[in-house]
């Protein structure tokens, strides 16, 4: 059953387990860096769709299909599922996985939504809700762009703070089992305003909200980063990586050791144009399904606490003067089952 740890935070006990996972992308995430760590990559915008956003909805639907294959597990077996996307009404997530007919859960949670289905996911088993829970996500750099942006046919200059929405998905199952990677326990955010005003510049918007989970996570647990391999945040991208540790070292947390930023990982900076890093949904969410949940479960990686941003605005706020509140969840991942 879960403690308590301080006001928002949960310690499982016994902890359950992410039993498979699955990451999808797109041609600039097959060429970057961490190309080789996706399940099944696509050159194609569309993924053999007529709109990018039915392209998005595909790539859920396959995050989810490979997911479930790799331990045969029929989808009406799933109990049920948490799944959003950065799209109006989330409809990326509504016509991915329709066809799976598994009960479901929308979330939003902007870029955050990963860690937040995930932590969703672990209290649901843990509280004996759901036996088998599912958790999805995705992003579309066409369909983010002409929905918070502009028209992608508009060939507006992006400024060197922009970020590269990344086309991904990434889809997991939490259930009880003796095998790693364990939840061993979470932090769910706050939302935390720094007075942002500029949608180009998300990592500093970001940023702050990441700094209050991981401080909070700490002194409730009573944990350190040394206690850490990695801690993982979803994407701040160049400035708002900076911005994280400046802010951290502020209350004396030195986590510039063993920071690893999804958004940071994804592609490569000297060939690829992507300016402060990549972004959205399926950015931290590929990264975890497609590089650090492979290499807990064997045990190369020990320890990870999981904090994916997300920055919580819409086309019409933003125009309305409205600054970018942002939101981080926390999500401890473990090789080993713990007390």
């Amino acid at each position: 059953m879960a403690i308590k740890k301080g006001r928002a935070s949960f310690a499982f006990s016994p902890p359950p387990s992410v039993i498979t996972f699955a990451a999808v992308g797109g041609k600039m995430e097959n060429e970057g860096p961490m190309g080789s760590y996706f399940d099944k990559t696509n050159d194609d915008p569309y993924f053999t769709t007529y709109t990018y956003e039915q392209g998005e909805s595909k790539l859920q639907k396959e995050a989810i299909r490979l997911a479930l294959k790799k331990i045969n597990l029929q989808s009406e077996n799933v109990s049920f599922m948490f799944g959003g996307d950065l799209l109006n009404q989330c409809v990326g997530t509504t016509f991915g996985i329709r066809d799976y007919e598994i009960p479901f859960l929308g979330i939003y949670g902007a870029c955050s939504t990963m860690s937040e289905g995930l932590l969703l996911s672990a209290l649901s088993v843990d509280s004996k809700a759901g036996e088998l829970v599912l958790a999805v996500t995705s992003s579309h750099y066409c369909t983010a762009e002409r929905q918070y942006r502009f028209p992608l046919d508009y060939g507006g200059q992006r400024t060197p703070t922009a970020q590269w929405t990344a086309t991904a998905s990434g889809a997991l199952v939490v259930s009880p089992s003796d095998s790693s990677p364990f939840v061993r326990g979470a932090s769910v955010g706050r939302i935390i305003d720094l007075d942002i005003h500029d949608a180009n510049n998300m990592g500093a918007a970001m940023a702050p909200a990441a700094a209050d989970t991981i401080k909070r996570f700490f002194k409730d647990f009573k944990l350190a980063p040394k206690d850490f391999d990695y801690i993982v945040t979803g994407d701040l991208g160049k400035i708002g990586s900076e911005l994280l540790i400046e802010l951290l070292s502020e209350d004396g947390i030195d986590i510039t050791k063993n920071h690893l930023d999804c958004g940071m990982m994804i592609y490569d900076f000297e060939k690829q144009d992507v300016h402060a890093g990549g972004s959205g949904c399926g950015c931290a969410a590929s990264m975890l399904c497609g590089y650090f949940l492979p290499r807990i479960k064997s045990g190369e990686i020990k320890n990870i606490f999981f904090a994916a941003t997300g920055a919580l605005m819409s086309p019409t706020v933003v125009q309305q003067g409205e600054s970018i509140p942002s939101i981080s969840h926390g999500v401890w991942i473990s090789h080993e089952r713990g007390n």
